[in-house]
Order: structure tokens, then C-alpha cells, then sequence
């Protein structure tokens, strides 16, 4: 029987094809941002005629440097506005939209396709068992163009999810603890089946964060085998009814268990993704920054994990909380945690990469220390080369900000 993978190409192109083909395929959605739209459309221009195969299939974010803040960000929204505009794509998402990645998880992807966009961590959309994968802003406007693209069939390697999260223990640890055991590029070449024992025990928002640091694994996608958590989320934010198909798991490469009753928080310290530790072995790390958000823990599970800490408490040091899209800070601001946010002393706004790729909006100084629950911690990711960075999950996060250094979430969850 066929792995996810050959079952979704199968689909696509007719066959089955085998790890190292190269093959043909129509994208289901296209997408790109503002850091990379400029190239995308100015590689379109170069083609001649700046066309689109089909402009429902196109979604466009402005996230990375949104709002401008800078002349130079402004001039390249003002020429992608442009072109939005003529070219009429009615899948475009302005200042305060969010991230493009939350955006197509939330209101495009569905099992079964094939995603492809101007950014590397375009595999959030594996979380509901699309085959979702990042492309070069070359590659991209050929898809656009052409409504086609190729790329080399990865390798299947299977990852089973046993057991339930302990307390203090989410996704993000999941892809720390896949960083610790398989390196920053021990899935080179692969697109990596995650099936989980027990569905409603790894909830969708885990689901993508696990799958959007797949990348920083190397992996060419990672999906989540559909099952009854991907059904439920579609039916009640999207009312699409979907029905996971019965498929026998096929022939992998190779596979692994992740314990999850065995997992405790970690966090990646600098400068590397896989410098893996538990946070027991960073205890007492001061902190002069906390960023929680971004396309990794940016969802509402996140937002609600900070404010059950932060309730009650100020926070030690400057704090930056950033909902990933619109629909999540509508809901934050519902459910009151923006408001708790806000009265901890954190600064809150809309969807935006923000001070993830050391843009704007927390650019981090000479010799600061961020504790961010972002995807990346290499040397002036979050802003000055002499800056510190340590990822974590939003717990680990949201208890540094209430300490102003780096202890362990746990106790200030049962508190």
C-alpha cells in the first residue's frame, strides 16, 4: 500500500511514483509574502505578461515587515498592491491580516493537496496532511505562470506519536525533542508521516507546530496523517465535511516513536535549532526579551497558555505577544487574553513576523538575551549579531517574562 506521500502524488499525477522521481504537478494553492513578493512578480515580469493560472488558487500576505517600517518595505507593498490589484486576486491579505502560513492553515489547506509558497516554512499546512512545501520566488512565478512545477519525490520516513502531552509539555517540544535525536538536517530529502495514537490528545494547533519546524529538521514536508482531530477542525472552522480515507501505511525509509509522556520542556539554546536542553539546564538565564508569537506558537492554545501564567502577575522584562492572524486575536480579545496580556505589562498586536526575523517590533539589541517562541536562534536572527536567542515553547515563554529569566513553566501551571 502506498505511503501519505505516494497517496497524494498518486492523486496527482496518476501513478505511483518512487523516492528521487522527478515529477509534474498542479499546485492546489500558490502563495507568497511581502519579503518575497517583490521577487515572485518581478521574475513574472521578466516572463512578459504578469498572469496567473488561476487567481483562486493565489494567496497573498503582507507579515514580514507589515506595517512598513521602513521607506524601502513601503515602496515594495505599494508595488505588490499594484499588481494585486490588476492582476484582481481576491485572496489578499493587507496590514493586520496575519501570517501568510496561518492564514492558508486557517482558511485554504485541506488534506490531500499540494501547497506550495514563496517561504521556507510553508509546511505549516502538513498539520492537516497537505503536502505542503517551500520554493524559491523563481520557482514560484513559474507556478503562478504556468500552473505547474516539479520537484524531486522525497523519501517517506514515518514518525508514530504515542501517549498523552504531561503538564508544561506542548508541540514545540515535540519538534525540539525530533531536533535533539535527528540534527538541523537529519531529514534532508525526506517528508516525514507523523500518525498519532491517541487524536484528541495532539490537538491541530500542536499539530502545526510541529509541522512549520519541520523545516529547521530539513524535511521536505511533514504531515499529520489525517484522523478524527483533522475532521473535527475542518468541519467546525471551515464546514468542510472531509473524511480521512482508510489507506494501510505503506513502506518507509526508516521510522521513530516519539513518548510523549516522556517528553519535559525544552528549549534550543545559542546558536543552533538542535542545541537542544532541557529547560531544568537553563534555569536562572537572564532574560531581557520575551517575544511570544510568530508562525510557530502564534495560534490560540499559545495565547491562552501565556495569559493562564501571566494572569495576576507583571512581567520582569519587555514582553511582545503577537496573535498570527486576525481570526486569533478576535477570539484572544473574546476570551479575555488579550486583556490579561495587556495587564501583565506585555506589548500585544496584530499578525506579524515581527521581531522573529529581527524585522521590526523588538529587534533585539548588543548582548540581549530572547527567549522567543519563534522557529530559529542562529546568530542575528532576532536582530544583533551579539544578541542571544532561546526558543521555547509559550509556557517556558510566558514564565520568563514573569521572572525575567529562564525557570521551568510547570509550577506556575498548577498554581
Amino acid at each position: 500500500m502506498p505511503t501519505w506521500t505516494e497517496y497524494i502524488f498518486y492523486k496527482k499525477i496518476g501513478r505511483v511514483p518512487s523516492p528521487g522521481d522527478v515529477v509534474e504537478v498542479v499546485p492546489d494553492l500558490v502563495g507568497f509574502h511581502d519579503l518575497t513578493g517583490y521577487h515572485v512578480l518581478e521574475v513574472l515580469e521578466h516572463m512578459g505578461k504578469v498572469e496567473v493560472f488561476d487567481k483562486g488558487r493565489v494567496v497573498v500576505a503582507f507579515d514580514h515587515l507589515s506595517p512598513a517600517p521602513n521607506q524601502r518595505a513601503a515602496e515594495i507593498m505599494v508595488y505588490i498592491r499594484k499588481h494585486v490589484k490588476s492582476l484582481g486576486l481576491p485572496n489578499f491579505y493587507d496590514v493586520g491580516g496575519g501570517i501568510l502560513h496561518q492564514i492558508i492553515l486557517e482558511k485554504y489547506a485541506l488534506p490531500e493537496q499540494v501547497i506550495f509558497a514563496a517561504d521556507s516554512h510553508t509546511n505549516t499546512a502538513g498539520a492537516v496532511g497537505a503536502f505542503a512545501h517551500g520554493m524559491g520566488a523563481t520557482d514560484i512565478a513559474a507556478a503562478l505562470k504556468l500552473g505547474k512545477t516539479w520537484l524531486v519525490v522525497p523519501t517517506p520516513f514515518r514518525v508514530d506519536v504515542a501517549g498523552e502531552f504531561p503538564p508544561g509539555v506542548v508541540g514545540k517540544d515535540v519538534a525540539l525533542h525530533l531536533l535533539a535525536q535527528f540534527g538541523a538536517e537529519g531529514f534532508n530529502g525526506y517528508s516525514v508521516e507523523v500518525f498519532v495514537e491517541k487524536p484528541k490528545a495532539f490537538p491541530m494547533d500542536d499539530r502545526a507546530t510541529v509541522a512549520n519546524m519541520s523545516t529547521e529538521m530539513g524535511a521536505d514536508a511533514l504531515m499529520f496523517i489525517p484522523d478524527s482531530v483533522t475532521a473535527s477542525y475542518l468541519k467546525t472552522e471551515r464546514g468542510v465535511d472531509y473524511t480521512p480515507p482508510s489507506i494501510e501505511p505503506g513502506k518507509y525509509a526508516d521510522k521513530y516513536t516519539v513518548e510523549l509522556g516522556r517528553l519535559e520542556p525544552l528549549v534550543a539554546a545559542p546558536y543552533s535549532v538542535d542545541n537542544v536542553k532541557s529547560v531544568r539546564e537553563v534555569e536562572g538565564v537572564e532574560v531581557d526579551q520575551v517575544f511570544i508569537g510568530s508562525c510557530t506558537n502564534g495560534r490560540l492554545s499559545d495565547v491562552e497558555i501565556a495569559a493562564k501564567i501571566l494572569k495576576g502577575r507583571r512581567v520582569k522584562t519587555r514582553c511582545i505577544a503577537i496573535p498570527a492572524s486576525y481570526e486569533i486575536f478576535r477570539r484572544a480579545m473574546k476570551l479575555g487574553y488579550i486583556d490579561v496580556l495587556t495587564e501583565a505589562g506585555c506589548v500585544v498586536t496584530y499578525g506579524t513576523c515581527g521581531p522573529c526575523l529581527g524585522g521590526h517590533f523588538g529587534v533585539a539589541g548588543p548582548g540581549e538575551v530572547v527567549v522567543t517562541t519563534s522557529n530559529r536562534n542562529f546568530k542575528g536572527r532576532v536582530g544583533h549579531p551579539d544578541s542571544k536567542v532561546y526558543l521555547a515553547n509559550p509556557a517556558v515563554a510566558a514564565a520568563a517574562a514573569a521572572e525575567g529569566k529562564i525557570v521551568d513553566p510547570r509550577p506556575y501551571l498548577r498554581s
